[in-house]
Parts: structure tokens; C-alpha cells; sequence
């Protein structure tokens, strides 16, 4: 898969929805209810990250929701790639981006959103190809006012910023011109899984989807 056409299907894939759900998961049995109510809620695209031993058991279990998009959080290895790619994921996230990182991504047929959180990042990934990118950490890396200015520059670059975005401030990245989605994790709360409260999630997810973009 060429740069070009990993970045052109992570695009497409961050354009199902406004929001992209970041999810920690520790328990695989919490992985096909969980998937189901946010794709329930309108949340197709979900980024299991690879933050716990379950994970490529979470992203195996979510791959066979129905209407579902599941990608692999977390990158950072070679090895990384291969496994979210047997385990099923269909598209990969990653908090940087390594050359090494972004050859095995091309080599599995892992459509990417490689990570950046400066212009030059953003312009060294675009020089390969890359012109869908994870604006992260978001909220750390000068939040809106920062992707606000790159967007004159950069009109081409789009963005999914991750990091500190929650329900208070997704729409204000939302109505920039560069952001096509945003990822968060509130959308999943720990203590909903917990308890099993997939009605609660789906409602989260309801109103997430709901977010106006630019």
C-alpha cells in the first residue's frame, strides 16, 4: 500500500463520524457489547488502543460486529502492525510516526493516521504522502488556536485531533476547516463498561455523533 493510499482510506475512514471513540479496554468480554452500542449510537470507527493484554482479543471480538470499522491505537513497532493486522484491525493510529513505523504500516496494507504535533511533523509526513493526520496530544500541543493557524499554511492536512478533547470542547476542533474528526474516550467511561451499561454508552455515542463539523 502506497503512503498515498493508506492516508486516502484513513481519511475515509475519519470521515464515517465525527468522533472516533479511543478505547482502553481490559476486559474482552466487555469488547462485542461495547462495540455494538457505540455503532448503535452512530460510531462506526474504533480505535482499541494496544494499552492492555486484551487488547488484540478486543480488537478480534469488535471486528465481527456488524457496521463496525475497528483500528489499532497505539502503534509504535513493527510488531505492533502485524499483530493488530492479524487480529483484525482495518486501520492503525499512532501517537508519532517512525520510519520504521510508517514502512511496516505500507507493508501490512494497514491504512495509518500517523501522529504529529508540530508543522514540520506535519510537513515531513506530508512529504511522504500523508496528508490525514492525528493531531496529538491535542489539547497539550496548543488545542485549537494551534491547528487554527496550520490551517492556512496546510489547507491540504487533514486532522483528528486526540488528547484532551472531551464533550465540552470536540464541536470548537470540530468547526475548524483542517479537522475532519476527533478522537476522545469519554464516549466509553471505565465505570459504564464496568457495569455494563450499554444503553448509557449508546446515549454518549448519540450524542457525539450529533456534533456539528465544518
Amino acid at each position: 500500500m502506497t503512503p498515498q493510499a493508506a492516508s486516502a482510506a484513513a481519511r475515509e475512514i475519519c470521515e464515517l463520524a465525527p468522533i472516533v471513540p479511543v478505547l482502553v479496554v481490559h476486559d474482552v468480554a466487555h469488547a462485542r457489547p461495547l462495540a455494538e452500542a457505540l455503532v448503535a449510537g452512530g460510531l462506526p470507527a474504533l480505535e482499541v488502543t494496544l494499552r492492555t493484554d486484551a487488547a488484540l482479543d478486543v480488537i478480534a471480538e469488535m471486528a465481527q460486529v456488524p457496521g463496525g470499522v475497528v483500528g489499532a491505537g497505539t502503534l509504535l513497532s513493527p510488531q505492533d502492525v502485524r499483530r493488530a493486522k492479524q487480529a483484525g484491525a482495518r486501520f492503525g493510529v499512532a501517537p508519532g510516526a517512525t520510519e520504521m513505523l510508517l514502512d511496516a504500516c505500507e507493508a501490512e496494507g494497514l491504512p495509518t493516521l500517523p501522529g504529529a504535533a508540530t508543522a514540520s511533523e506535519a510537513m515531513a509526513l506530508l512529504e511522504r504522502g500523508y496528508d490525514m493526520l492525528k493531531f496529538f496530544p491535542a489539547e497539550a500541543a496548543g488545542g485549537v488556536p494551534f491547528l487554527k493557524s496550520l490551517a492556512s499554511p496546510l489547507p491540504q492536512i487533514g486532522f483528528c485531533p486526540t488528547g484532551g478533547v472531551s464533550m465540552a470542547n470536540a464541536e470548537h476542533y470540530l468547526s475548524l476547516p483542517n479537522v475532519v474528526c476527533a478522537g476522545g474516550s469519554w464516549v466509553a467511561p471505565k465505570a459504564m463498561m464496568e457495569a455494563g451499561d450499554w444503553d448509557g454508552i449508546t446515549a454518549l455515542a448519540k450524542a457525539a455523533c450529533a456534533l456539528t463539523q465544518a
